[in-house]
């Protein structure tokens, strides 16, 4: 994907800087600029964007351009054809719906336990893609659905190409979350009691490496661009970097709740912590019919250094960090359509001498689309 990013750059930059100016072709006369170089850009467009058809005219630049596309696609993006092979279309629309929410564990003392769960957040969006350029409309369809649920944003990009992948997601939230089980009170079994004051601010940025990149493709079960012909998988090495705010206050609640807690677990939490990881693990494609069904696992545990912002524990700043990455998909093609079920699973640790945290944010899509 990031080398379809890469040549859609090149489409724009020559559009806006280069597209009937004397100078794209200098060196040439007036004649020659009225000429077929001229043209280019309908030509371009008139055989579906196919930047190395050699009826294409480029001015010079603009072929230095290409030339330097087709370098990286080589180096970065090159698979083993009886293992990978590309769909042969540069566009896509898509529907989209995407589902998450976000849970709370807090393991106390005398196997005391407390568990909360956020509402499910629902988007729905449309999008046109050509290549790696997107250009599409979410919106909240609790609001649009009559049952709203907590304030909260989201912000999700990512790149594939063969040898690595990458993505920054970044979430906010505020409310909205249900108790569901509460230390001892009501003996321990499970309650549906809502909490609006927790807040929780998460930015995570990750990169990982394909070892065997040339027969296993992340893009055919995540970005739907290419097909996987046969079964593989690979090995996975990278880095995780999350920064996270965590407020939950628990001092709104009955008396009678706040009893069946022991009598030295916080009432308060403010958690703001960034982890340093090492991430690694395994990614698998299973083929079930090539060009038509495909299951992807890809499991991602990280260890670390997570550092803490505002307190300290034990007298240390520095904390040991252990989290976890799980995505799954599911892809179905046929012909020029497309459609996908995926999910993904982020959860962080956090312990200290009185209390274990574990957070997570869980999501689940579905996507329909047709390429052309």
């Amino acid at each position: 994907m990031m080398m379809r990013f890469l040549k859609v750059l090149v489409i724009i930059v020559v559009v806006l800087f280069f597209a009937g100016t004397p100078w794209a072709v200098a060196g040439e006369g007036a004649d020659s600029v009225a000429g077929p170089e001229r043209n280019w850009l309908r030509q371009l467009y008139e055989n579906g964007f196919n930047l190395n058809d050699p009826a294409i005219n480029y001015p010079r630049f603009p072929r230095l351009c290409v030339d330097v596309y087709n370098w990286g696609d080589r180096t970065f993006n090159s698979y083993d054809k009886d293992y990978v092979v590309s769909t042969g279309k540069n566009w896509k629309v898509m529907a989209k719906t995407y589902n998450w929410s976000e849970s709370y564990f807090i393991d106390l003392e005398n196997k005391s336990r407390v568990l909360m769960i956020s509402d499910m957040y629902s988007d729905l969006g449309v999008s046109i893609n050509f290549m790696a350029l997107s250009l599409g409309y979410t919106f909240n369809a609790n609001n649009i659905f009559g049952s709203p649920v907590a304030k909260r944003r989201i912000f999700d990009f990512s790149f594939t190409c063969a040898l690595f992948s990458g993505n920054v997601h970044s979430s906010s939230t505020h409310g909205g979350v249900s108790i569901r089980r509460f230390a001892k009170y009501n003996d321990g079994h499970s309650i549906n009691v809502g909490l609006d004051d927790v807040k929780q601010t998460r930015l995570n940025g990750n990169v990982f490496y394909f070892f065997n990149h040339r027969k296993y493709s992340h893009a055919a079960a995540y970005s739907y661009s290419k097909y996987q012909l046969r079964s593989a998988g690979s090995w996975v090495l990278g880095v995780s970097l999350i920064r996270t705010d965590i407020d939950i206050d628990f001092s709104s609640l009955p008396p009678d709740m706040l009893d069946a807690l022991p009598p030295n677990a916080p009432r308060h939490y403010s958690l703001n912590y960034n982890d340093y990881c090492l991430l690694g693990g395994y990614a698998y494609n299973w083929v079930l019919h090539p060009r038509r069904w495909l299951i992807n696992i890809t499991a991602l545990p990280s260890v670390g250094v997570k550092h803490l912002r505002n307190v300290s524990v034990d007298d240390k700043k520095d904390l040991f960090a252990a989290n976890i990455k799980v995505n799954f998909s599911v892809v179905y093609n046929y012909k020029a359509l497309f459609a996908a079920f995926t999910g993904q699973l982020d959860a962080e640790q956090y312990t200290t001498n009185n209390y274990s945290f574990l957070n997570g944010q869980e999501s689940l899509s579905i996507c329909v689309g047709a390429r052309f």
